[in-house]
């Protein structure tokens, strides 16, 4: 056999023998599908603010002449609130049996606002709802708005104080305030510090709301996470 004919026979053995090795196993592709499935969120958390957008929620203002983008707006992936007029950004769909994790500072001047959990429709400024005050060294507060009822209400009294001393950050630093909300219970904990708890509350049900109650104040990383149904009661 010629030198030439013996490399091409060589050649044309070396490819078939490659080309079923270079199929098995298929590592780019599995690395591939494995960096997207690392990408999808985690099971069970609803992003309620997108991060870019509020097309997630819709909007009361005490002046209904006042148009909501001048309260409520997102700027650099950040919720900012106006704080005038009074009023609240309501979530378009209702929960139940989740934890709920909320950032929020004050970027120039501590003031108040309030996250509404179990807020019941129709809309109106002073709805039904369990507020879990922001207010500046009251954060984990309890307040119950026309109706709302927990067993740690004292006679007449809206207000349920706090457990402990505040645990807030100073004007500027961002704040997390974690709501547990699993049966007829809530427990609200602000920067890792248990700061409150309900029991038999009247409505174990509704809409997520981010007041406007003063000044300027921010929302980030607005997100819940539904509770399984083993521990749900």
């Amino acid at each position: 056999m010629k030198t030439g004919s013996f490399r091409y026979l060589s050649s044309v053995m070396i490819l078939l023998i490659c080309i079923p090795m270079m199929a098995v196993g298929q590592p780019r592709q599995k690395n591939i599908k494995g960096q997207k499935a690392g990408r999808k969120e985690a099971a069970g958390v609803v992003r309620l603010f997108n991060g870019n957008n509020l097309s997630n929620w819709t909007f009361c203002l005490k002046d209904p002449s006042v148009n909501p983008a001048t309260v409520f707006n997102v700027q650099n992936g950040v919720i900012h609130i106006k704080g005038d007029p009074f009023g609240y950004m309501r979530t378009k769909d209702s929960y139940s049996d989740y934890t709920l994790h909320v950032e929020w500072r004050w970027p120039s001047e501590a003031s108040n606002s309030g996250v509404f959990i179990h807020a019941q429709t129709p809309d109106t400024i002073w709805l039904k709802t369990f507020e879990c005050q922001l207010k500046a060294g009251s954060a984990g507060d309890f307040v119950c708005m026309n109706g709302a009822k927990m067993n740690e209400q004292k006679g007449n009294s809206r207000m349920v104080s706090k457990l402990a001393q505040s645990s807030e950050k100073p004007v500027g630093e961002w704040n997390t305030m974690e709501v547990t909300c699993k049966g007829n219970t809530i427990e609200v904990n602000v920067n890792g510090v248990l700061q409150n708890k309900a029991t038999g509350i009247s409505d174990s049900k509704g809409y997520i709301c981010l007041q406007s109650e003063g000044k300027d104040v921010e929302f980030r990383n607005v997100f819940l996470t539904k509770l399984p149904t083993s521990v749900r009661r």
